[in-house]
């Protein structure tokens, strides 16, 4: 039995995957939880085999709380889901710890194969992914240009593309405001620009917006 614990903060969509794994054989809903405070809470008490967690989980973003996960629950698999493009979150979560990846657009009966697959200590990314990432993107730049960052600079970015200040990226991420200047001008010049206008440009073609 695959022990299954849910964070998403829309009770439809944990409803859904709720009814999906039910459907199923070998699972077992141990908890759902909408934030990353419920999340933690929980996790002191059950330990899943697998944490379906969703990229924009409330409070904290995912891809911190996936890493906060790594440190406090280390032998916690995750299994990271979101409606953002797996081209730009895939790497980055897996980068952070993430044992797979799983776009909210994929076919349900995905959700059953990923869990199975992370529960027994395998990587998981869609066939469709897989794919892209074992071609040369030729001409498609922010591709291309999104594998020369890290996962610590991803989140920089987002953040810096909803409009927040480098004070307000400096909190959110726990990090000094010299730090986020450091990641700004490193960002600046891995993505080959010279100002905040275009970084924010290639935030948009890496659809963070």
């Amino acid at each position: 039995m695959i022990n299954v614990l849910i964070a998403d903060s829309h009770p439809i969509v944990r409803l859904g995957i709720k009814q999906v794994l039910e459907s199923a054989s070998g699972f077992e809903i141990i908890g759902d939880v909408s934030s990353t405070t419920e999340l933690f809470k929980a996790l002191e008490k059950v330990s899943p085999d697998v944490v379906m967690l969703e990229m924009d989980i409330p409070e904290i973003n995912g891809i911190a709380t996936l890493r906060k996960i790594k440190q406090e629950f280390p032998n916690t698999k995750v299994l990271m889901y979101s409606g953002q493009s797996e081209d730009v979150y895939a790497l980055s979560t897996i980068r952070a710890g993430a044992f797979g990846y799983l776009s909210k657009s994929a076919d349900v009966d995905y959700i059953i194969s990923a869990i199975r697959k992370v529960a027994e200590g395998n990587m998981f990314i869609t066939n469709e992914l897989a794919q892209r990432l074992a071609f040369d993107e030729g001409t498609q730049k922010p591709r291309r240009f999104f594998r020369k960052l890290s996962s610590r600079e991803v989140e920089v970015l987002k953040l810096l593309a909803s409009g927040k200040r480098n004070k307000e990226v400096a909190e959110g991420l726990n990090l000094n405001e010299k730090t986020v200047s450091t990641y700004k001008a490193r960002l600046m010049r891995k993505l080959n620009v010279d100002n905040l206008v275009d970084l924010l440009q290639q935030a948009k073609a890496l659809e963070l917006y």
